[in-house]
């Protein structure tokens, strides 16, 4: 899924104009526990949580988050294939423990993939970057990722755009010629990417730039009633983790 689709999911959300805090409170805190307690049933239970808030609170459509996981999570589901193996002098087998740890792995994994997915998906990243500036983050750190968030999306029209011309070039009616095509799109788009870095330093050094770039966001009220909510629930999850 395009960056673009999700920054718009982000946006129109049921939940976008929440505070940031009871969000990231969600997100952050679920996160917490997913790497604080045991993978069963306690990362397990973060992520039934999390889904709950996604689906049933903020509503995401299922199509999006589903195109949006598909990507994260299979890399997740190789490297916990990868620890089911072993490979020695006799060749390749199954380690004697590789079943409990690569499920101990995926479950925490996953539920920390799925409250980072959760902020992504209901949080803005304008927003974002004003609660980094509001908890005083260093205003380089800051300044640095905006840059780099708009960056991104220079570079998946820059690639959107070559792709659009190799299969308006017949580039793709073969396998063969989409394996090539889709090499000839990875290899220059670090140069392109290079020319178009420099042009924005110019451009920015040509504007006076002091090192700040404002962005517009709202504050919206926290609801205590919504924050003891979600602590109450945080506080179950914790109490069947540890003695479940």
């Amino acid at each position: 899924m395009a960056i673009g689709t999700l920054d718009r999911a982000a946006s129109v959300n049921r939940w976008r104009h929440r505070a940031l805090t009871e969000k990231a409170l969600i997100g952050l805190g679920f996160l917490a526990l997913a790497l604080a307690l045991p993978p069963w049933p306690g990362a397990a239970l973060v992520g039934a949580a999390v889904l709950g808030f996604t689906f049933l609170g903020a509503r995401v459509p299922l199509r999006l988050w589903a195109a949006a996981v598909a990507a994260p999570l299979g890399f997740l589901a190789i490297g916990v294939a990868t620890l089911m193996v072993q490979i020695d002098g006799a060749g390749i087998a199954l380690a004697p423990d590789g079943a409990e740890r690569a499920a101990g792995l995926g479950l925490r994994a996953m539920a920390a993939t799925l409250c980072l997915m959760f902020l992504a998906f209901t949080t803005p990243a304008a927003e974002l970057i004003g609660g980094l500036r509001a908890l005083r983050v260093p205003a380089e750190i800051v300044e640095l990722a905006l840059l780099t968030y708009r960056f991104v999306f220079l570079l998946a029209d820059s690639a959107v755009a070559m792709t659009t011309a190799q299969r308006a070039r017949l580039g793709h009616s073969s396998r063969a010629r989409w394996l090539r095509s889709t090499g000839m799109v990875i290899a220059n788009l670090l140069p392109r990417a290079m020319d178009r870095a420099r042009r924005t330093e110019i451009g920015l050094a040509a504007r006076g730039w002091q090192g700040q770039m404002p962005v517009l966001h709202t504050r919206p009220p926290v609801c205590a009633r919504r924050i003891a909510l979600v602590l109450a629930v945080q506080a179950g999850v914790l109490a069947l983790g540890v003695w479940a």
